[in-house]
C-alpha cells in the first residue's frame, strides 16, 4: 500500500509556506498517532510522491524527525519510524511534570476567572467526545489545549513547545494507553479536579491533582510493554 492509502493525513501541502516544516508536521502527527506504526519504513522516493516534491524538503523534514528521536536514518539504506524509547519517554515526562507543577502553582495562586471559562470549555469538549471513537482525534486535541492554555496563561507558552520538542515517546506511550476502558473518562475527570482547584484557588489541591493525572500512563509503562514489545525499547527501569 502507498503512504496515501495508509494514513488519514491529509497530505496535502500549502504551496506559499515552505515544505520541510509541513512534511515533518504531518509525519510527526502520523507518527505520534501510531498511524505509522515503530519499524514502518519511510521511503524517500515514496514520500516525495505522496507530497509531490522533491527530496531535499523530505530529507529535511526526516532529519528534523530523527533529531527528536522519531525516526532512524541509516545513511545509504534505510529510514524507519523509531522505536518508542522509555528511558526518553520517563524523561520528557519528568520535564512536563515539573515544568506543569509549577504553573498550576502559579495559576491557582491568583483569580482568573477568564482562564477558568476557557479551560471548562476544553473540557466540555473532551467530555462531548467521549464514547465517540469517531472523535478520537478530536479528544486528543481537546486534551492538549486544555495544557496549551494553562501554559499560555502562566505566560511560558514557548515552554510548552519545548516539552513537545521532547513529548514523541511519551505521547506514542500515552496513544497506547488512551484505548483502555475508563482512560478518557479518567483524563476528562483529572482536568476538572485540575481546574476545581485552580479556581479554588488551592495550589496544594491543583498540584496534588496534576500530580495524579500525568502519573497515569507512566503507572502503567511495564502493561504497556508487556502488550506491545515490538514497539518499545529500554523497558527496565534504570532506577
Amino acid at each position: 500500500m502507498s503512504l496515501p492509502d495508509i494514513l488519514s493525513t491529509d497530505l496535502r501541502l500549502d504551496r506559499s509556506r515552505h515544505a520541510a516544516p509541513q512534511v515533518f508536521a504531518k509525519l510527526r502527527e502520523a507518527i505520534v498517532s501510531l498511524e505509522l506504526k515503530p519499524g514502518a519504513l519511510l521511503a524517500r522516493v515514496e514520500l516525495a510522491q505522496a507530497f509531490g516534491l522533491s527530496q531535499t524538503p523530505i530529507r529535511d523534514a526526516l532529519i528534523q524527525l530523527r533529531d527528536e528521536g522519531l525516526v532512524d536514518i541509516f545513511p545509504q539504506h534505510t529510514t524507519s519510524v523509531s522505536r518508542i524509547d522509555i528511558a526518553a519517554a520517563r524523561q520528557a515526562h519528568f520535564l512536563r511534570r515539573s515544568l506543569e507543577l509549577e504553573i498550576v502553582h502559579v495559576l491557582a495562586s491568583r483569580s482568573d476567572p477568564d482562564l477558568v471559562r476557557r479551560l471548562q470549555a476544553h473540557i466540555d469538549l473532551q467530555q462531548s467526545y467521549l464514547d465517540r471513537k469517531d472523535r478520537y482525534q478530536d479528544f486528543i486535541a481537546a486534551d492538549f489545549a486544555f495544557h496549551r492554555d494553562m501554559h499560555e496563561a502562566a505566560g511560558v507558552a514557548a515552554l510548552w513547545e519545548l516539552e513537545q520538542r521532547h513529548s514523541g515517546h511519551v505521547d506514542r506511550l500515552r496513544r497506547l494507553h488512551l484505548p483502555e476502558a475508563g482512560k478518557a473518562k479518567r483524563i476528562v475527570r483529572d482536568h476538572q479536579r485540575i481546574l476545581d482547584a485552580i479556581a479554588a484557588q488551592d495550589v496544594p489541591l491543583a498540584q496534588e491533582a496534576l500530580r495524579e493525572h500525568l502519573s497515569g500512563t507512566l503507572n502503567q509503562i511495564d502493561e504497556i510493554c508487556r502488550r506491545y514489545p515490538d514497539y518499545v525499547t529500554g523497558m527496565r527501569n534504570p532506577a
